[in-house]
Order: C-alpha cells, then sequence, then structure tokens
C-alpha cells in the first residue's frame, strides 16, 4: 500500500510542474525577449544570464517530470514497485544538484539586478501581468516593483516546493518502521533537501547583499569589481576593521577575493593566495599574500572573530572550488585552510620576479615546492622553489637576441642562484657540464664546442667566479694542441705544458695567455732545448739543444724571416751517447704541478659531502641529476620539463648505499661491493670515479697523448687510487657513526685509470718493445723441441717423458701440448688492465708451469731460479704478449710497495730478465749461458 505522504508527493510535483511551465511563458520567455541588445557588453552578459536561468529551469521541470513518473508508477502498482523506486529517494543528490543550478542561475540575476533592467525595456507588458502573477503567486502586490513581483515569480515556488518536500519525507520517514530497508533514504533525502532551504536563504541573502553594495559605489569601481558569480561575504561599513599598513578606507570580502580601497586605488588579492595567521591576540589577526602582509585590527574582539572566520572560511571556499554546502563554513572538508596550495600569481613589485607569473605550489604567501615562472622578456624557469627562492633542480631558458636562440641551464639552485652541479647549453653551441656557485661556474667544469664550430675548444678544469682559474687542460683541435697548467682571470697564467700534435711539448712558465722566461721544449726525438722563447714559442736569445746522440749546441738562438731558424755558438761532440732509456724517459709538468692539489675541484665536493655526514638532499647537487636518456634531455629543452629519476631511485637512498658499504666489510664481499660502486655512475663513488677518469682522459688520452707525461699520469693514478680509498672510508665511517658503531683503520685502495696510462707506456717503450719484438720474431723460427734445447731447458723436464712414439710424432704432439696451459694462462695478461690482476696472471702461469713439471717428474717440485729461467722465457716467446716492456714498466711502477720481495717481485723480477734477453737481436746465433744467477727454490 501507497502512504498518504506519496500522494500528497504526487500532488505537490505536479503542481509544481504545471507552475514552472506557466513561470516560463510568463516571466522567462518574455524577459529573453525584452532583453537588452547582444551588442552592449552588459546586455550581452545580461541575455547569457537570463540564458542559463531558462536552461536550469528547463532541467530543473525534467527532472520534476521524472519524479511524477516514478511516483506514478508506485502508485499504480505499489505492490510490484518499491519505494525505493521513487526518484527523490534512489536520486536524491541528482535531484538537489539540479536544484543548485537553477538557485546559482537565479541569485546570479539577483546580484547584477537582471531581472529589473530587463524589465525596463517592457514595463507596460509587466503591469498588464501583475494579474496573472498573482494568480501563480501568493503575496503579489499589485502596488509593487515590477522587479520584486519577476523575483517573487522565479523564487517562490522553488521555496515552497523544497520546504514541501522536507515535510512530506521528514513525515514519511515517521511512518514506516525502524527497520524498513528504505528508511536511511528517507532521512538521507530528508536531510539534503532540509540542507537546501538554507543553502537557498544564504544564497539569497548574499546576492541581496551583493546587489545593494553596487549602488554604494562609484561607476568605475563597479566596473572592476562586478561579476555576476561574485559574492559579498562581508563590508567594513557593517563591522568595522582596520588595515594596517596600508590605511585601507574601506574592506570588502567576496568569495572569491579580498579587495581592499584606498581613494581611487583598488587592491584585490586572490583568496587562494591569503594565508590566515591568527596572531597572538584577539585584537589582531595577520593575512600573508605573495607579496603584502596585513593586520586587521578592531575594538570589538566580537566583530574581529567575525571577520577572521569568515576570511578563513572564504579562503577554504575558494580552495575547494565550490560553494559550501549547505553553508558557508559548514562543508565537509576541514574548515582550516592548507598552508600548501598551487596557484598563479603574477608579481607587480620590483625584484627579481618584477612583472613575471609564478604558477606552482606555494607555503606561507612563498612559492615552494614544484612551480613555473614566467618573465614577460621571455625568460622560463620550471623547477623546485623553497622560500621564494629557486632552490633545488631548475631548468630556465633565456632568450639571446637571434631569433629562436637561448640559452638553457638545467641545474641546481640554491637560494635563487646556480649552485651545485649543472648542465648549461648555450646558444654559441657551447655545453657547460660542471659546478656553479652564486649563479657563476665555480669548481671544476668542462666547457665544450661542437665539433662544427669554427674554432672547437674543450677546457676540463677548476673555474673560480666564471672564470678559468687554477689547474686546468684545454684542447684545441683545430690547431692540434693542448694544454695543461694553471689559469688565472680565464687566461693561461703559471706553470703549464703545451703539447703539439707533431710530439713536441713546451714547458714553461705563461702570463696573458703566452709563455714568457726560460722554458724547455722536448721534440719528438727526445732533443731537449733549454732557454728563453718569444711569445709565439719561437726559440730566442740564449739557449742549450741536447741532441739524442749526447751533442749539445750551446749559444744565442734567433730566426729570420724567411730563413728559418739561425744560432751562433758551440757545437759538443765529445760527449758519449747516452742510454736511450735515460733519454727517452725525461718527463714534463713533474715538481711544478704538486698531484695533491691538481684536482681539487674533484675531491673537494666528495670531501664536503662526507663530512657533512651525507645528507640526502644534498645528493643530486653533488652526483647531478639522471635522466633516461639524452633525447629526453633534449626535450627538456623544448618543453621546459624534465622527467628526471628521482635522486632516492636512481640508485638507492643514501641510507641504503651506506648500509650496503657497512655490511660488505669482509675482502671478498669489500671487492664485489667496491666494483658495483665504482661502476654506478649515479653512487657517489662511482661518479667521483667517473669524474676523474674524464679528466684522466682529457690530460692524457687522444691528440695529446705523449710519452714525456708518463710520470704525470702515474702520479695522478696514485693520487687517485688514495682519493677513491679516502671517499670510501669516508663513506664508511658516516656509514658506522650513524649505527653507533666505532670506525675501522684505513686499509689500501684500488683504482681503474690503467686503459689511458698504458697508452703512455706504449710511447715511452716503444723502442725497447720493437726490439722485444725482433727476438719473439726470430725465437718463433725454432720447433718447440729446438727451443727447449736452445734455452738449455733439463731435458728430464721436457714434457715427453711417458710418450713412445715415433720422432715425428713426438715433435707434432709437443708444438700442440707442451706448456700450453701456461702459455694461455700468461696471454691472459693482456685481457686485464688492473696492475694487480696482471701480478695474479703471473702467478697463476708460474703455477702452471710447476704443476707441469710435476707432473713430469711424477712429485711435487719447486723450481729453482736457474730452471725458472729458461722455462719462463719458452712460455713467453710462445705467448707471443705484444707490447710486454709497456705491461712490465706498468706492473713494476703501480705495484704495491707492500709485494716488495715477495713472491710478486720474484716472478715479476723473473719476467723482466726474460724480457731483456729476449730482446737481444743475436740470440738466434748465440746460445744463452748455460748457467743463470742460482737462486733458492721459493
Amino acid at each position: 500500500m501507497c502512504s498518504p505522504e506519496e500522494a500528497a508527493l504526487l500532488r505537490l510535483e505536479g503542481v509544481f510542474s504545471d507552475t514552472l511551465t506557466r513561470i516560463n511563458s510568463l516571466v522567462l520567455q518574455p524577459l529573453l525577449e525584452a532583453a537588452p541588445e547582444a551588442s552592449d557588453p552588459w546586455g550581452r552578459e545580461c541575455l547569457q544570464l537570463l540564458q542559463q536561468l531558462q536552461r536550469s529551469s528547463r532541467q530543473l521541470w525534467d527532472v520534476t517530470e521524472e519524479s511524477l513518473r516514478s511516483l506514478r508508477e508506485r502508485l499504480r502498482r505499489p505492490e510490484a514497485v518499491g519505494l525505493e523506486s521513487l526518484l527523490l529517494l534512489h536520486s536524491a543528490d541528482r535531484v538537489l544538484q539540479v536544484h543548485l543550478e537553477y538557485i546559482e542561475s537565479y541569485t546570479c540575476c539577483v546580484a547584477v539586478q537582471a531581472f529589473q533592467k530587463a524589465a525596463k525595456r517592457r514595463s507596460e507588458y509587466w503591469r498588464g501581468q501583475r494579474k496573472a502573477l498573482r494568480q501563480v503567486l501568493s503575496g503579489v502586490s499589485s502596488e509593487g516593483s515590477v522587479g520584486t513581483a519577476l523575483l517573487q515569480a522565479l523564487r517562490q515556488p522553488l521555496a515552497h516546493h523544497v520546504q514541501q518536500y522536507v515535510l512530506l519525507l521528514l513525515s514519511l520517514g515517521d511512518t514506516i518502521g525502524e527497520r524498513h530497508p528504505t528508511r536511511e533514504l528517507v532521512i538521507h533525502a530528508a536531510g539534503l533537501f532540509g540542507d537546501l532551504q538554507s543553502f537557498m536563504r544564504q544564497e539569497l541573502d548574499q546576492a541581496t547583499a551583493t546587489q545593494a553594495l553596487w549602488s554604494t559605489l562609484s561607476s568605475r569601481l563597479r566596473d572592476v569589481l562586478c561579476t555576476p558569480a561574485r559574492r559579498l561575504l562581508q563590508d567594513s561599513q557593517g563591522i568595522p576593521v582596520t588595515v594596517t599598513p596600508l590605511r585601507a578606507e574601506r574592506v570588502l570580502l567576496f568569495d572569491d577575493a579580498l579587495v581592499l580601497l584606498q581613494g581611487h586605488n583598488i587592491h584585490t588579492f586572490d583568496l587562494k593566495l591569503v594565508w590566515v595567521d591568527p596572531g597572538q591576540d584577539r585584537c589582531t589577526f595577520y593575512l600573508l599574500t605573495p607579496e603584502e602582509e596585513f593586520s586587521f585590527c578592531s575594538k570589538d574582539p566580537q566583530g574581529l572573530v567575525v571577520w577572521q572566520w569568515k576570511v578563513t572560511q572564504a579562503v577554504c571556499q575558494a580552495l575547494r572550488g565550490k560553494k559550501d554546502f549547505p553553508v558557508l563554513g559548514a562543508g565537509l572538508e576541514h574548515s582550516e585552510p592548507p598552508t600548501c596550495r598551487c596557484g598563479a600569481y603574477t608579481f607587480r613589485a620590483e625584484g627579481r620576479f618584477c612583472q613575471a607569473t609564478y604558477e606552482g605550489e606555494w607555503y606561507w604567501g612563498r612559492p615552494h615546492g614544484k612551480g613555473t615562472v614566467k618573465w614577460p622578456d621571455g625568460r622560463n624557469h620550471v623547477g623546485d622553489f623553497c622560500q621564494g627562492l629557486e632552490h633545488g633542480f631548475g631548468i630556465r631558458l633565456v632568450p639571446q637576441a637571434s631569433e629562436d636562440k637561448f640559452d638553457c641551464y638545467k641545474c641546481h639552485w640554491r637560494e635563487g642562484s646556480m649552485c651545485g652541479y649543472g648542465i648549461c647549453e648555450y646558444s654559441t653551441s657551447e655545453v657547460y657540464k660542471g659546478y656553479f656557485q652564486e649563479g657563476l661556474r665555480h669548481g671544476f667544469g668542462v666547457l665544450e664546442s661542437i665539433p662544427q664550430a669554427p674554432r672547437p675548444l674543450r677546457y676540463t678544469g677548476h673555474w673560480e667566479r666564471g672564470q678559468r682559474s687554477g689547474y686546468g687542460v684545454e684542447e684545441d683541435s683545430d690547431r692540434g694542441e693542448r694544454y695543461i697548467g694553471m689559469w688565472q682571470a680565464d687566461q693561461r697564467h703559471g706553470p703549464g705544458v703545451m703539447v703539439t700534435q707533431a710530439g713536441v711539448c713546451y714547458q714553461g712558465t705563461f702570463q696573458a695567455d703566452k709563455m714568457v722566461g726560460p722554458g724547455i721544449l722536448l721534440s719528438d726525438d727526445d732533443s731537449l732545448y733549454e732557454g728563453t722563447f718569444t711569445r709565439d714559442l719561437t726559440l730566442l736569445g740564449k739557449g742549450k739543444v741536447t741532441f739524442p746522440n749526447g751533442f749539445t749546441l750551446e749559444g744565442t738562438f734567433g730566426s729570420v724571416s724567411g730563413r728559418g731558424l739561425h744560432t751562433q755558438g758551440v757545437l759538443d761532440t765529445a760527449a758519449l751517447p747516452p742510454d736511450p732509456s735515460s733519454t727517452c724517459k725525461r718527463q714534463l709538468g713533474q715538481g711544478i704541478f704538486p698531484v695533491e692539489s691538481r684536482w681539487q675541484g674533484v675531491y673537494g665536493p666528495f670531501r664536503d659531502f662526507v663530512r657533512a655526514g651525507c645528507p640526502g638532499d644534498l645528493r643530486e647537487a653533488l652526483l647531478g641529476f639522471h635522466v633516461q636518456s639524452s633525447r629526453e634531455l633534449r626535450r627538456s629543452q623544448e618543453y621546459l620539463c624534465c622527467e628526471r629519476t628521482p635522486p632516492e631511485d636512481q640508485a638507492g637512498s643514501v641510507e641504503e648505499l651506506l648500509e650496503e658499504l657497512r655490511q660488505h666489510r669482509e675482502p671478498e664481499a669489500l671487492q664485489r661491493c667496491l666494483r658495483k660502486a665504482l661502476s654506478n655512475s649515479l653512487h657517489p663513488l662511482g661518479k667521483l670515479l667517473r669524474t676523474l677518469m674524464l679528466t684522466f682522459q682529457a690530460t692524457y688520452a687522444g691528440m695529446g697523448a705523449n710519452k714525456h707525461l708518463q710520470g704525470l699520469a702515474q702520479e695522478e693514478v696514485k693520487q687517485h687510487a688514495q682519493e677513491l680509498w679516502a671517499a670510501y672510508r669516508g663513506l664508511l665511517q658516516v656509514a658506522l657513526q650513524r649505527k653507533g658503531e666505532a670506525p675501522e683503520e684505513d686499509e689500501d685502495a684500488e683504482t681503474s685509470f690503467y686503459s689511458e696510462l698504458f697508452t703512455l707506456y706504449l710511447l715511452l717503450h716503444e723502442r725497447e718493445d720493437s726490439l722485444y719484438s725482433q727476438g719473439i720474431t726470430n725465437l718463433s723460427l725454432f720447433p718447440d723441441t729446438k727451443l727447449l734445447e736452445f734455452l738449455d731447458v733439463q731435458k728430464h723436464l721436457w714434457p715427453l717423458k711417458d710418450l713412445t712414439l715415433t720422432t715425428n710424432q713426438r715433435y707434432s704432439l709437443v708444438r700442440d701440448k707442451c706448456f700450453l696451459s701456461a702459455t694461455e694462462c700468461l696471454q691472459k695478461m693482456i685481457t686485464t688492465v688492473d696492475p694487480r690482476e696482471k701480478l695474479e696472471v703471473l702467478e697463476r702461469t708460474y703455477g702452471e708451469i710447476e704443476a707441469t713439471v710435476s707432473r713430469v717428474l711424477g712429485r711435487e717440485h719447486k723450481l729453482p731460479m736457474d730452471d725458472l729461467l729458461p722455462l719462463l722465457i719458452y712460455v713467453v716467446s710462445r705467448a707471443q704478449i705484444q707490447h710486454l716492456g709497456a705491461e712490465i714498466h706498468l706492473i713494476r711502477d703501480m705495484m704495491d710497495p707492500l709485494h716488495t720481495g715477495g713472491l710478486y717481485d720474484f716472478l715479476l723480477t723473473a719476467l723482466e730478465s726474460c724480457y731483456e734477453h729476449i730482446q737481444k737481436e743475436d740470440m738466434r746465433l748465440h746460445r744463452l749461458p748455460s748457467r743463470w744467477s742460482s737462486r733458492e727454490p721459493w
């Protein structure tokens, strides 16, 4: 059975539907026909408001008709159709939304007096419609204004309808039992429409107050402030308030803005970017905006509380982007506005951001978080901000005079200036990768031009206040020169070495980019000049030339145009020819560039990072940011964004990295851990190694690689190894301190610069290795058994004892198998780069030789030097390792001093002896000495 309340709802909906139809024909349609011309700006706005009201009225009629249909179906078949089928119950929220849209359209018309202004165009018509309106409405006076009658006609039926909704729904809820399945739906609908009554009253009050406000303002102020959607929430003429320091004459709080009127000046503040600070006393509260800070004071504490509450709720409502329901300040969300927000603002005050528009995250009136700044001159910056300044990673585009040309800075910023690691791509096609301080290049960095530049250059070194200063390397590929040395104020200044592509080296003192005073010149054939030069590096004045054969020429040098170099002096031919090894080992740069001070710009930031306790917020500024590919980095320039990998995801958080180092301190685990760290450029140790290798390659590899720089490079390798180990130890100490554990004692280090260093060894020992290669060629002509016999290898050690084959078969087998395992083992030396690994290869080769001999003898046997050396010569000759001299010297120079006098030292000495004997050019004609310097078995 259907309840009486349901029947009453059916009648109510029917009456309301008819009323809406009549209102549309009596009021809305004539109003639209009487609206001002659309050519007038205000008239166009008025027409749009009335059209929107008509659409809202139509939607209200549609939903009412739908409700009618659900009620009729329920009354027609009460047994089959349940109470929950009523539209008012199962779709109460949708019905509510339609009512809200109508109320919004209606109050917009009220706020700007759209009805009154439209009615003036057909005043005679409206006076004739009073009788018809009285039939629709109750209380329409024949004396009142037409505007008032229209307002009533569009509001009164809806207000009555909603009131009846509430009464009937509440009554319906009382008639059904507590356990009825639809009771919650009925209670929910009654609550919604009860709230709608409160909302309607508040909206009408605000619209009426807003309409009254416009008549109190000048036409200029009204034109600036009046918009249909804007509602007045509070006026200082109603509740006085004093605003300082601005001393506003009148304060208006709207639902979207705070307006301070001061004479002819209007100060408007977007509520989304207004922060309310309650203050310490009851007589004052403060408002923060992006550029202003105000205090609100009042003699009436109660009035000040009203102002503070209304401003706070208005800010909350503005941030939510919709009106509070049911009334202002009674929304579901928390009534305190968040301190962190998003918004856009154009700065007006003088300063760095003057006329710039910031869009992004804010905190207490300051840009804070992610955001974008755009200046009128075309500059753009996107990135992280802190307390109103660029702070963290950011990308900035700076347009240049040329069309479509700009500089792009992808850098870290600190308090508004570039500070930390950055990549800068300039409109001149130059790229800088390195560190900044206070907006200038400072510390270590690399500046290079594209290969297609008129004069391609690359500088790798230190900077100070934007200029090259300190130790650095410049490569001029156009002139085929590399300068290694000191800089000051962007010029070569101080001790330096210049290497040319032709192999000529200069060393001396530079001033203002030119070499001055005495210096030395080393040519590719090891001729040495010591004396003075002109500024363009021509020999001039007193000097001395020492030739590779030992001759010296001492005198005065000069040049005549078109006639080359001429000299007057004494040529001394009496000197004995020098040892070739001592001549080629003349080294440049040693002593004039203290190795520990060369790359402080690389070491320093890592020391500071460790000294500060490895804070995670400084990690990206130290290591640099990471993107998945260079293409993404280029796209970041085009679209002013950079989807880089977050620092904590690049290679694990700092805490995880430190914990890994702490847990892997055993020798085997430590080696794996360090290899993993050093191979990962996103790990602090890996980044340090990668940067040091960059400096090493820039100094010693490629065009400027020169044998006379080997000593300089060797010093750096050892220094880098110490610094890498110190960096590891520093990270480990931080990890231990975080866990409250005691620090450990220092140990030894390892490094990985040997591939570039080996190139210099190749150049330095080229002559010796040439003799060695000839010796290997000579020995390769010997069959295996003849070579064993020629080398005085005792026959009982030959691996032929168990063979009962013919002579030909025996030779064939020996050729393929004799000491093959040792030969293959020694060949692995060329596949390793670390000197320590090369020594391990040599040790394993020695083990293979002894194992083969032990099998031949049928017992464990330790080889004395007399027996080992000829066998090792045999293995070396069959292994045919190229550049063995360079390998041996690299191992000897870089060997840990702890191994001196040990097994490694013994084996390396034996290998050196083999190398020296193989170099002898007359080996094919003369047998090696039958007895070797005897040494006890190892």
